[in-house]
């Protein structure tokens, strides 16, 4: 009976039961789930039937709360990282979410053709969370505001990123801007988020 009942106390905390389901925790994306979900529901319409792409989701928490939260978008999560992709699935298996698909694999650094029979024009949404500061720029191109890198915790985590890797580092909002504008895209507005981080939307003519 007492280890029934620690089995029950073990099993019940959230941790752990994420662990024994194949499900990853990160702790950052726990924090910023909502924050960011208050920006989506923000920018769209939730009654109006959408098609979305989650870019390097991650462990798949983000969009289950995403998709729990907004039924009417369907989402696609993809990552390049196959722990990840068994994470996202365990994830949408135990949720039991109908609006999320199974994982592609995909390679943001590679034209879209290759990213895992995405087609053209099918897509009314875009996610990427937390991917731009470590990934080559070939995934986004040059996350400063106009060169400026603020505050001095950011500079200093801008820094251990290029030392871990020339390629990562803090990209610069004008040119992203920059590239949007390439593609036909502008920024309508950047939100502050916690912990100083940022958050860009960036919209076509055709507004969701």
């Amino acid at each position: 009976m007492v280890l029934s009942i620690l089995s029950d106390i073990f099993f019940s905390l959230p941790k752990v039961r994420r662990f024994l389901f194949g499900m990853l925790c990160a702790a950052a994306a726990e924090r910023n789930k909502e924050p960011i979900l208050s920006v989506l529901r923000s920018c769209v319409d939730p009654h109006k039937v959408l098609n979305a792409l989650e870019i390097s989701s991650g462990t798949g928490q983000h969009v289950v709360h995403f998709a729990l939260a907004l039924p009417k978008i369907t989402w696609q999560p993809s990552e390049i990282d196959a722990q990840s992709m068994s994470s996202i699935e365990a994830y949408r298996k135990h949720h039991k979410v109908q609006n999320v698909k199974a994982p592609i694999y995909l390679d943001a650094s590679q034209s879209w053709e290759q990213w895992g029979g995405v087609q053209p024009e099918s897509l009314d949404l875009i996610v990427n969370i937390n991917m731009i500061h470590i990934s080559p720029l070939g995934c986004t191109q040059p996350y400063s505001v106009n060169g400026q890198i603020t505050p001095q915790s950011n500079l200093d985590f801008d820094y251990s990123l290029r030392t871990r890797n020339p390629e990562w580092g803090l990209r610069d909002v004008s040119l992203l801007n920059s590239l949007a504008n390439e593609n036909g895209m502008y920024l309508e507005k950047m939100v502050d988020m916690p912990a100083n981080n940022k958050c860009l939307l960036f919209r076509k003519e055709s507004v969701v």
